[in-house]
């Protein structure tokens, strides 16, 4: 029997992964090529424990990320703000960057990479800064 791309997913159903300089967060790739051969876009569910954070880093691809419940202390370009759900960030290629879950709830973000961050031609795609 053939498989099938999966075209349309839950999060149960991609395997989890702790992204590097990450602590307390867990990811699933929701679209990505390794998921259902999307090329130019890479979705990502993550859900990050209070106290948890991305430490400071930054990466060739651009990336946005949406807070769907949690609160989170963003730092951008040397800038920081609280932040909670229904905010929208954008973090351009090469920007250095920091998120952390403020808590007392996980912090449940959507986060998408374009050209997808699992494509990146860099060794190591998210660099320390």
């Amino acid at each position: 029997m053939r498989t099938a791309t999966k075209y349309i997913v839950t999060p149960e159903e991609v395997p989890a992964y702790s992204p590097p300089l990450h602590s307390g967060t867990v990811n699933r790739r929701l679209v990505g090529r390794d998921v259902n051969g999307s090329g130019c876009v890479e979705v990502v569910l993550g859900v990050v424990e209070p106290g948890g954070l991305a430490e400071r880093h930054t990466h060739e691809v651009e990336q946005a990320m949406y807070i769907l419940e949690g609160r989170a202390l963003v730092e951008l370009n040397g800038e920081s703000r609280e932040c909670g759900a229904g905010t929208a960030c954008f973090f351009p290629a090469g920007v250095a960057h920091r998120v952390e879950s403020l808590g007392p709830a996980p912090l449940r973000v959507l986060v998408i990479y374009a050209p997808p961050l699992e494509r990146s031609t860099a060794a190591e795609p998210f660099r320390p800064a």
